[in-house]
C-alpha cells in the first residue's frame, strides 16, 4: 500500500476570491470553507491569468499561462495543447485519477489524462456529447428536464431549483464523487477533482439554501469614482444594464446562496474521506476558475481584471498541511501556480513545460500580467507588490489601483503625481509582455491604444444560450451565443 499524500482538488465556477467569510465578508455563510482555511493557508492575492471559463481551466490543467496555450478569448472548439496536464502526472506516477462535474475541455469526452471522468457540463449540445448527468436524469424520471426552470446560463434572472434536491446538479456531483471515494483502489494514492458548474447561472438555488439569506442583509454592490461614458465602460457595463434594482438585489441573494450550498455539501466530502480512512493524508484544495462582477462597478459576469472577476480563492487545507494552519499568504499567485504546487506537495516531477512556480516554495513572482479578449473589450493587466494596472486598448485607457489602500477599487490612481512612477513603471511591464496584434497598440514605446470604431450593440436573440427543453438531442445544433 502507498503511503503518498492523496488530493482532492474542488474547483467552483465564478466565485470571487473575497466572497468568504473568512476574507471578512460578513454577508455570506461559508462555515465549512472558513474552518479549511484557518485550518490550512490560504493565498488572498491568487488571480485567473484569463478570467474566463476555458482558459482560465486550460492553465488551471496545464500550468501554461494563456499565451502559451493559445486561448485567451473563449475557443470552444480548440484541443488542449500537447503537453503533461495535472491529471496526466499524477496518473503516470501511480496515482488513481478521476474526475466528477464540469471539465470545459474539447471534445467533451476528452479525459485530459484521468483515468476516467463523469461529465456534467450543463448540457452542451452543440459541442456534440450528452453528459453523464443528463444520462442520469433521463434514468431517474427527469429525461430533459434540467432546464426546465427557464433561468439562462449567462443570465442573472432567478427563481428556485424545480425539481427534487437530488437532482440538482451540485447535489449530484457530490453524490458521484462521494461514489468515487467509496470506491478508491487501496493499492493506490488517489488524485481526484470535483468541479461545480455552480454559483455560476444559472441562479437556481435550492429553496432551503435561498431561505438562509435576506436581501436587506447583503451588502450592496461596490461603487467607484471612475466610471464616465467613455466607449470601453459602456460596453463593459451594458450586461448588466438590463436589470433593475430589485432583480440586482434578487441575483446576489441566489449566487450567495448557491455558494453556501456547494460549501455545505463539501462537508459531506469531508465526512465521506474520514469515514473512509482516507482524510488523514488527504490534502484538499479549494480554488474556482474565475469569479463574477456581480453588478460591483456596474458590471457583471467575467472578462475583466477588478477584483471581483480575476482574484479567485485558493485554499490549501487538510492534515499534511497542518503546518501552515491558519496562514494567510499574501504572495502573488496564479492559477498556472495550482499545478506545480500540487505535485511538489506529493513529491512528483513538474514538467519542464509548467510555467508557473510551487507556491510553497521560496520562489516568487515580481509581478503578474493577465489578458483577456480581443477586439474591443480587449483588457490587459499588470499585478504588481500593493498595484494593479489595468488597461483597455479601446480609447487606450489606463487605470492604477493602490489595493494597499483600496482593494475594493473605487479610485483610480492614474493621474495622480504621487503614483507618476509607479504608473510608467507599469505600463513598460505591461507594454513588455504584449505579444501578436497587441503590438499595434503601441507606437514609440507607449502605449496609443486604438480610437473605437462607431457600432450599435447586436441583439442576441438565443438570450445569452438559453437553454430549454433537452428530449430528444436536437441533431444538426449549432452554437449561436457565446460564453456557454
Amino acid at each position: 500500500m502507498s503511503n503518498r499524500k492523496n488530493v482532492l482538488m474542488i474547483c467552483t465556477d465564478h466565485w470571487p476570491g473575497a466572497l468568504l467569510g473568512c476574507a471578512g465578508r460578513r454577508d455570506i455563510m461559508t462555515p465549512t470553507l472558513d474552518y479549511l482555511a484557518g485550518n490550512g493557508i490560504r493565498f488572498e492575492n491568487c488571480y485567473s491569468e484569463c478570467p474566463v471559463c476555458i482558459p482560465a481551466r486550460r492553465t488551471m490543467m496545464t500550468g501554461l499561462t494563456p499565451k502559451s496555450h493559445g486561448d485567451r478569448v473563449y475557443s470552444d472548439r480548440m484541443e488542449m495543447p500537447e503537453v503533461p496536464t495535472l491529471a496526466e502526472v499524477f496518473r503516470g506516477n501511480g496515482y488513481q485519477t478521476m474526475a466528477v462535474g464540469k471539465l470545459h475541455v474539447y471534445p467533451q469526452r476528452d479525459r485530459i489524462g484521468f483515468e476516467d471522468v463523469i461529465l456534467a457540463e450543463e448540457g452542451r449540445y452543440e459541442l456534440g456529447a450528452v453528459d453523464d448527468y443528463q444520462i442520469w436524469l433521463g434514468e431517474h424520471g427527469y429525461l430533459g428536464q434540467e432546464f426546465m426552470h427557464g433561468m439562462g446560463n449567462n443570465t442573472y434572472y432567478t427563481r428556485p431549483w424545480h425539481l427534487d434536491e437530488k437532482a440538482h446538479p451540485t447535489n449530484w456531483v457530490t453524490m458521484e464523487m462521494m461514489h468515487q471515494i467509496k470506491r478508491k483502489d487501496p493499492t493506490r494514492p488517489f488524485f481526484f477533482f470535483c468541479s461545480y458548474q455552480f454559483p455560476h447561472p444559472p441562479l437556481v438555488p435550492l429553496p432551503v439554501y435561498l431561505d438562509m439569506y435576506d436581501e436587506e442583509e447583503i451588502e450592496p454592490p461596490t461603487g467607484q469614482d471612475w466610471l464616465d461614458d467613455s466607449r470601453i465602460f459602456e460596453a463593459m457595463c451594458r450586461p448588466a444594464g438590463i436589470y433593475t434594482e430589485k432583480e440586482k438585489r434578487r441575483a446576489r441573494r441566489a449566487f450567495f446562496a448557491q455558494c453556501t450550498h456547494i460549501d455545505y455539501q463539501i462537508r459531506l466530502l469531508i465526512g465521506t474521506l474520514r469515514e473512509s480512512n482516507l482524510l488523514e493524508d488527504t490534502i484538499l484544495v479549494f480554488l474556482s476558475d474565475h469569479g463574477d462582477m456581480l453588478f460591483d462597478h456596474n458590471m457583471v459576469a467575467k472578462r475583466c481584471f477588478y477584483e471581483e472577476a480575476s482574484c479567485i480563492p485558493l485554499i490549501l487545507s487538510g492534515r499534511p498541511l497542518a503546518a501552515y494552519r491558519g496562514v494567510v499568504e499574501k504572495k502573488l499567485a496564479g492559477l498556472r501556480d495550482v499545478m506545480p504546487t500540487l505535485l511538489q506537495l506529493c513529491d512528483l516531477p513538474i514538467p519542464e513545460s509548467v510555467e508557473g512556480i510551487p507556491l510553497l516554495s521560496s520562489k516568487e513572482h515580481p509581478y503578474l500580467y493577465g489578458e483577456v479578449s480581443e477586439g474591443e473589450k480587449a483588457t490587459r493587466m499588470i499585478r504588481w507588490e500593493q498595484y494593479k494596472l489595468i488597461y483597455y486598448p479601446c480609447g487606450n485607457v489606463v487605470q492604477l489601483f493602490d489595493l494597499g489602500k483600496d482593494r475594493a477599487e473605487t479610485h483610480d490612481c492614474s493621474g495622480e503625481d504621487a503614483y507618476r512612477g509607479i504608473l510608467e513603471k507599469m505600463k513598460g511591464l505591461l507594454a513588455e509582455n504584449l505579444y501578436g496584434k497587441d503590438l499595434e497598440w503601441v507606437e514609440n514605446g507607449s502605449l496609443k491604444g486604438f480610437i473605437p470604431k462607431n457600432s450599435v450593440a447586436e441583439a442576441d436573440y438565443g438570450l445569452y444560450n438559453q437553454r430549454g427543453y433537452h428530449w430528444p438531442t436536437p441533431q444538426g445544433y449549432s452554437n449561436q451565443g457565446k460564453d456557454a
